[in-house]
């Protein structure tokens, strides 16, 4: 029993050693990865009606945004249907990678702002950008092509990877640092 004890206390303590921004970061990253998850668990229960609302979408704009083109509209219904698989995909991957440079900012590294900001936009980028590529598949049919939804959330696309680039980065740095160069920084 006083086994126990030690055990939840040592776990407090970690806790508390992990600042708000860090676990903020670790939060995001779950998500991220949870998004991923339920993303991949909806296309496999429910592909064909996901993929019949895209169709609905193009086919509601055939003539305004298509020109009667049923061959184009098809194209962008294809394509975006594989930008939905692209979140799925970068839900899981990303998130899991923000979530592995985090865990190595909390072993390695001392913690400090540059450990705190690395973890906090490693994290939020990849819930960001996972989002982004969901938003972009079922906005392209609507507004006739993929690019064009890229470009009309690039407001969501561009701070996503920049905060998982400057989050990976931050992380390299603080490892490196925190590992090789201790006594010169």
């Amino acid at each position: 029993m006083n086994i126990e004890k030690e055990n939840v206390k040592d776990a407090g303590a970690a806790n508390k050693a992990v600042s708000k921004s860090v676990a903020a970061g670790a939060c995001f990253s779950l998500l991220t990865i949870l998004l991923g998850f339920l993303l991949g668990g909806a296309f496999g229960a429910a592909e064909e009606p996901i993929k019949k609302r895209l169709n609905d979408s193009g086919t509601a704009v055939l003539q305004s945004v298509y020109k009667g083109d049923a061959a184009a509209k098809d194209a962008v219904v294809k394509k975006s249907w594989e930008y939905l698989k692209r979140a799925h995909l970068h839900g899981g991957a990303i998130g899991t990678a923000a979530l592995g440079s985090i865990i190595a900012l909390i072993n390695l590294c001392r913690p400090g702002i540059l450990v705190s900001l690395s973890a906090l936009s490693f994290g939020s980028g990849a819930l960001i950008y996972s989002v982004f590529w969901l938003l972009a598949g079922f906005a392209a049919t609507g507004l006739g092509s993929t690019g064009a939804a890229k470009e009309s959330l690039s407001f969501i696309a561009i701070p996503g990877a920049g905060l998982c680039i400057i989050g990976l980065c931050g992380t390299i740095f603080s490892v490196v640092k925190a590992r090789f160069f201790r006594n010169v920084f």
